[in-house]
């Protein structure tokens, strides 16, 4: 908003409302190097100085202690290592913690294993009534897999006197048999020709029965 001064060149000079008065003195008075611009007095008015800064008394900084080393100290530590303290241990990283569990569970499995096998004698186990050299292992038997179906499957190489399909406690078959043939003759017949035979949905294995027929022959897991 601009307002009329009196004594301007049209009988008053315009003024911008609002200006402070020195900067309006400056108005009034550009200096010779504005006046030869031809700029109306309120833009001279936006180059003008401004006012100079207060004087302001400097900040005193506290006076610090002189610098020092740790030799003065020095007399104040310990000569002797205490001996409530308990050795350092650097801190178990990811990877240690894992290579620690994982053997520590194989010296368990392998204690427990162990601790098994002196209990283990198959000679002497009353659930035990087949002929060793007559019985044949089948392993990797199908789940779904019955006593009906392996003795239907092997009674081709000879008449059967038993099939044992091993089971947990719940009832559930774990993979693997034992069947008795009438003569040995028969269970080497099995034991050649029946390898890899498939029988459901997956191939079997056979093989004698080494916890009787072999001796010192010891399982790899109990």
């Amino acid at each position: 908003m601009l307002s009329t001064v009196p004594g301007g060149p049209h009988g008053g000079q315009m003024m911008a409302a609002g200006v402070p008065p020195q900067m309006q003195n400056m108005m009034s008075a550009p200096s010779p190097f504005m006046a030869q611009l031809g700029l109306p007095p309120a833009i001279m008015a936006l180059f003008a100085p401004r006012a100079p800064l207060p004087y302001k008394k400097p900040i005193e900084k506290p006076k610090l202690p002189p610098y020092s080393g740790v030799g003065a100290y020095i007399a104040l530590f310990e000569t002797e290592l205490p001996t409530d303290l308990d050795p350092y241990r650097p801190p178990e990283t990811k990877r240690q913690r894992t290579e620690r569990l994982q053997r520590e569970k194989k010296e368990h499995n392998e204690n427990e294993n162990a601790e098994k096998l002196k209990l283990w004698n198959p000679n002497e186990d009353p659930n035990i009534g087949s002929d060793p050299y007559k019985t044949l292992f089948v392993a990797r038997v199908s789940y779904k897999t019955t006593a009906e179906q392996l003795e239907k499957e092997f009674s081709v190489y000879g008449p059967i006197k038993q099939v044992k399909l091993i089971k947990d406690l719940q009832g559930k078959s774990r993979g693997y048999a034992f069947i008795e043939y009438e003569n040995k003759v028969d269970m080497n017949a099995a034991y050649k020709f029946a390898d890899g035979k498939q029988i459901g949905d997956r191939c079997v294995l056979v093989d004698i029965e080494k916890g009787r027929a072999v001796k010192n022959w010891r399982p790899r897991r109990s």
